[in-house]
């Protein structure tokens, strides 16, 4: 494997991802009510950047939905902005109102264009405005909480979508050999590719690493000494994850033979993985080249990289039947998570008990 040079690890990549979420979620408050920020202000040591965007767009949504549906805020008055909604007039809204709501997030049009929601949708809208309902209850800014008589929306199990042991084989093979049947410029691509491709899908499940994992990796979190890669997991923390000697080899074969001969833009000197402009890798184009190569492998299932990681935990717990190991490989921080995520494998593992124990007669 190559020699890495022990150089101080760069991480404006994270910096300036972390700075870039604190922008938008700044933009997104001014949108909001005034008061709105004390809610964010009271949750952000619970919660991470990314979360509280998550929860400023769906209050986002509820507020356009008071706006275009109840005449008590849009009226005649047409120079009114959610940022002027106050605290008063939000108490005064009644269950239904919220009922209404979850009616609405099912198909509704704003601003021209076309909104839906599924069952999963709807419950983390509702689960997000109950919990700001309860954060101005608690502190008694507030008596009337229309949301707490709300059920949430019932959940329906749905089948995780992995990669069979057969499938997973074809893909990569189809990475690594793909271009015997490209010709022109497709081919020039892909060769100039190939090395870094394969050594994104064999990452991807031989550790199990988000994709946003995979975008953040910088050379100098790669250690074959001890195998392992340094990631930057959500909220923040660092973290070891090792790998194996498939990976080592394609991680070794891409930076001795391809990566080396990149000479990458400035500011991009220290990221693993290259795009073709010479630039850091980004999510959307490793969602692109996962669903461009699966699509090729499989019709009936829609592959992302969150699907190759689901595949990695599914191949790691039939192999070691170790929930919690799973759930610390894959940085779930509750193993209710990793057990609800393949509860159907520990089925499949009981099963097999039922014709294990023989007894002579």
């Amino acid at each position: 494997m190559p020699a890495l040079k022990q150089v101080q690890t760069d991480s404006d990549y994270h910096k300036q991802t972390a700075l870039n979420d604190i922008k938008k979620l700044n933009s997104q408050l001014k949108e909001l009510p005034g008061f709105c920020r004390d809610f964010f202000r009271g949750i952000e040591q619970t919660t991470t950047t990314k979360t509280r965007i998550g929860y400023a767009s769906d209050l986002r949504t509820f507020f356009r939905f008071l706006f275009s549906t109840n005449p008590e805020f849009s009226g005649d008055n047409n120079e009114k902005k959610i940022a002027d909604i106050t605290l008063s007039e939000l108490e005064s809204l009644k269950p239904v109102d919220i009922e209404e709501y979850m009616e609405y997030l099912k198909y509704y049009t704003y601003n021209g264009k076309q909104y839906s929601n599924d069952e999963r949708g709807i419950h983390r809208k509702i689960a997000s405005l109950k919990s700001f309902y309860l954060y101005y209850q608690k502190r008694e800014l507030i008596s009337n909480n229309p949301t707490t008589v709300i059920d949430m929306p019932k959940l329906h199990d749905k089948e995780i979508i992995r990669l069979d042991s057969d499938e997973v084989a074809e893909l990569l093979e189809l990475v690594e050999n793909a271009g015997e049947h490209l010709t022109g410029k497709k081919k020039v691509y892909y060769e100039k590719n190939k090395l870094r491709n394969i050594a994104i899908f064999t990452l991807f499940l031989g550790t199990g690493i988000r994709v946003s994992e995979c975008v953040g990796l910088n050379i100098e979190d790669v250690d074959f000494k001890e195998n392992r890669i340094k990631i930057i997991r959500k909220g923040g923390k660092e973290e070891y994850v090792y790998f194996g000697e498939d990976v080592a080899e394609a991680l070794g074969n891409y930076i001795e033979l391809s990566r080396c001969e990149i000479e990458p833009k400035e500011g991009h000197e220290h990221a693993l993985f290259y795009s073709i402009q010479r630039r850091r890798i980004t999510v959307r184009a490793i969602e692109e080249l996962v669903k461009d190569y699966a699509a090729q492998v499989t019709s009936f299932k829609h592959i992302t990289p969150h699907k190759l990681r689901s595949t990695y935990g599914t191949a790691l717990y039939r192999q070691t039947g170790d929930i919690y190991l799973v759930a610390d490989v894959l940085g779930h921080n509750d193993v209710n998570t990793t057990k609800k995520h393949y509860a159907a494998i520990d089925d499949d593992l009981k099963r097999s008990a039922a014709g294990a124990v023989k007894w002579e007669k």
